[in-house]
């Protein structure tokens, strides 16, 4: 049966067009089960009905005609139940319906199985036979996993209206949706651009060059062509602000140096390969090794790795490249967006992103976030390459995406986009006040900060500290670890820019889903591997050269505090501490006259909630990582987009589990403050300022909208709130409850497009 499945499938996938799909899938069906009838029946959302779409063995002529409500026949009852139905006898079930024009009066036998993607019933496949018998457990099998199949190649072709058509006869021109993982907030309206591959890198052939020296020369031509876009999109990219975010350019030039990627290409060369196909020899195994790793930063490199193959391929077959015609307002639409793709779109131009593959975490979502830029990430189902020149909006808050929008439509999204703006505007003026209740709570707001545009962002928001550094982000953007000193300037740049403000630094946090490309890590499950302060101290040479590079940069300022990423064990946290109390004898015995740190640990996962107070006792603050906490307890991957929407920090077990961390902190008589997404949530915020959490830290981004929740609220009713929700059993309970509660006090523009 497995080799009939791959055979229909594969059928199914060369099919011209989705209504010669379907007619394929009943013939091979019904061929594979020896039965004579087989039909789908398509789910008409609008009209409440199911559509015959294809059939065999059925009246031909009834397909499109035969329409069965949602709540009759055994159509719907397969629907309705969402799982098999196998009846020996189909005419003396009591849901039986008699549709006169389906010819289906020789039938008695009848298997039913619903086609669900994502939670949704789609429709219902179905196969029938003249004599009364029940379908036997391997033909139902077969049958539930081919509809399983079905499932997301009826997805796509409702996505972009091909199902649409099967139902009136015409495709919805007028207006499609799509849906992906939202990954900046904001409303954007603009003319899609959709940015091709420069060259087909794997149609290049193998070819013996006639003059080795020359190709290499063209080679180092091309190359030298590569590095200088790269210096000049460095240049542009962010232009009034620190060099860091720009780091990665800086990347891209070695990498193209001829003592970097170059010399594996002129080697190649010199076995006997022409440039182009050197290259594609070179690059190939690079991109294959990478994206066979199972770690998401690594498969990021590997298409970083094919951009910078096809850029130089480019040079290599002509000398000039064509960049799109960018529009006034660009939505920009791509299969695997890349920095340099953000970077080359003139500046003033870029209204939105649209990335087919890549996550929130990716290269191009984090400089899209950094430029304000609404982006939607992970669209699987959007068919790219029909999108260009369509007027599209891309709603950031929801993750969705709509493709030439009615007028009304577009009208409402102008209307949401300029109340927007307003909304803005008007937060500015809470830039230099304190984040206090109405009954007089003061609430400390500090920043997360990773690239140094988030410094310069944090300092205009009026942020009271750093509540979490990312020190990886100099590691990630790097080919080989950054030295000490390398990591001493870094570090004091930033203590220096909030002194004497304090700064929350993270040791290297690397593993799960990141991870450096120098330094590999090939794991079946990552995210409970070794990551975080398990490599760190099982690298104690990594572990001293960055704590003291910390150490030393806050001569002076003395404002640095330390914080220690993925502890499960009150274990790590002694041999961590023994470590950091002997770098600090160190680094004193340098010269260096400073105070010894305040240290703190990430709680990030379950056992860590457990053992909150016992690790109290040992460290000076705490502070909840709502992302990965979140992750672990639901066991969720947030950025695995058939999941994605089960992650909910709201979730009840979250919220005791956070309710649990602070009072053990504050038994203890320690700080605990919360990072993450969560304390960013305008949502969110109120219920996290009634558990008494000491501080809030959040992207600079968020730093005024809290302000201004918390403004419009009372201590007294945020624990009202809290109480509510406890009593609760669901997130969507809970998120709904919160919603309702900040559109009541007249803060809907922070959870919708819009300003009320």
């Amino acid at each position: 049966m497995l080799k009939t499945l791959r055979r229909i499938i594969q059928e199914v996938s060369h099919a011209q067009d989705f209504k010669e799909a379907l007619d394929i899938m009943v013939k091979r069906v019904a061929k594979a089960l020896g039965t004579p009838a087989c039909s789908i029946f398509l789910l008409d959302r609008r009209r409440g009905e199911y559509v015959l779409v294809a059939t065999k063995g059925l009246n031909p002529q009834a397909v499109g005609k035969i329409r069965i409500p949602i709540n009759q026949g055994l159509v719907g009852l397969v629907g309705e139940r969402e799982e098999p139905i196998n009846i020996d006898d189909a005419t003396k079930h009591p849901r039986f319906l008699s549709v006169p024009e389906a010819h289906e009066e020789p039938y008695k036998a009848f298997l039913g199985t619903p086609i669900t993607y994502h939670r949704q019933v789609m429709g219902v496949l179905i196969v029938q036979q003249q004599d009364p018998r029940r379908y036997d457990e391997s033909e139902e099998a077969f049958l539930v996993t081919l509809a399983a199949q079905m499932a997301a190649v009826i997805a796509h072709a409702e996505a972009i209206g091909s199902v649409a058509k099967l139902f009136d006869g015409r495709e919805e021109k007028n207006l499609n949706t799509f849906s992906g993982i939202p990954s900046t907030v904001g409303v954007g309206i603009g003319t899609g651009v959709v940015v091709y591959p420069l060259m087909d890198l794997a149609a290049v052939p193998d070819r013996q060059p006639n003059d080795i020296d020359a190709e290499i020369r063209l080679l180092e031509a091309a190359l030298a062509s590569g590095r200088e876009d790269f210096r000049a999109l460095g240049e542009r990219l962010y232009p009034n602000l620190p060099l860091e975010e720009r780091a990665l350019f800086d990347v891209y030039q070695r990498m193209l140096d001829t003592a970097d990627l170059g010399a594996e290409i002129v080697r190649a060369i010199r076995r006997g390969n022409w440039a182009q196909g050197a290259l594609r020899e070179v690059i190939q195994a690079h991109v294959m090794r990478l994206e066979n790793l199972d770690n998401e930063y690594l498969r990021e490199r590997a298409v970083d790795i094919k951009s910078l193959g096809h850029r130089v391929l480019g040079y290599l077959q002509s000398n000039d490249r064509a960049l799109p015609h960018y529009a006034e307002k660009t939505i920009l639409i791509g299969e695997e967006l890349t920095a340099s793709d953000i970077a080359e779109v003139p500046d003033g131009c870029l209204a939105g992103v649209i990335s087919a593959h890549g996550s929130s975490s990716s290269h191009v979502a984090i400089l899209a976030r950094a430029m304000g830029v609404p982006t939607i990430m992970g669209v699987s189902e959007i068919p790219i390459y029909e999108l260009q020149g369509k007027e599209i909006i891309v709603d950031g808050y929801y993750g969705q995406i709509y493709v030439s929008p009615t007028r009304d439509l577009r009208e409402e999204f102008q209307r949401l986009s300029q109340e927007e703006h307003e909304l803005t505007a008007s937060l500015e003026a809470f830039r230099d006040t304190p984040a206090q209740t109405k009954d007089g709570n003061r609430i400390s707001l500090m920043a997360n900060t990773g690239l140094g545009a988030d410094v310069s962002l944090s300092l205009v928001a009026g942020a009271e500290g750093v509540g979490l550094y990312r020190t990886e982000t100099p590691f990630l953007v790097r080919d080989r670890f950054p030295s000490g000193e390398e990591q001493r300037v870094i570090y004091r740049q930033l203590l220096a820019s909030f002194a004497p403000r304090p700064v929350t630094m993270r040791t290297l946090d690397i593993g799960g889903d990141k991870s450096l490309p120098y330094f590999p890590l090939q794991e079946e499950n990552p995210f409970l591997g070794w990551r975080g302060i398990r490599i760190t101290l099982d690298h104690p040479e990594i572990f001293f050269t960055q704590v003291r590079a910390m150490m030393r940069a806050s001569l002076n300022y003395n404002n640095l505090r330390i914080m220690l990423p993925m502890v499960t064990d009150v274990g790590e946290v002694d041999e961590a501490m023994r470590l950091l109390k002997r770098a600090y004898a160190d680094v004193r015995t340098e010269g260096f006259d400073i105070q010894m740190p305040e240290i703190g640990v990430m709680v990030e996962v379950p056992s860590a909630v457990y053992q909150a107070r016992a690790i109290a006792k040992r460290v000076d603050f705490l502070s909840v990582g709502s992302n990965d906490l979140t992750q672990y307890l639901l066991a969720v991957d947030r950025n695995n987009s058939r999941v994605a929407n089960l992650f909910d920090s709201l979730h009840p077990a979250v919220l005791r589990a956070l309710l649990q961390v602070v009072e053990c902190g504050h038994q203890e008589g320690k700080h605990v403050s919360i990072c993450g997404e969560m304390a960013g949530d305008p949502v969110a915020v109120m219920l996290l300022v009634a558990m008494e959490f000491d501080s809030l830290s959040m992207s600079a981004s968020s730093l005024s909208r809290m302000k201004w929740v918390a403004r419009h609220f009372t201590k007294t009713k945020a624990c009202e709130l809290l109480q509510d929700v406890l009593r609760m059993e669901s997130a969507v309970m809970i998120r709904c409850h919160m919603e309702l509660a900040l559109e009541k006090a007249g803060l809907g523009g922070l959870i919708r497009a819009g300003k009320r």
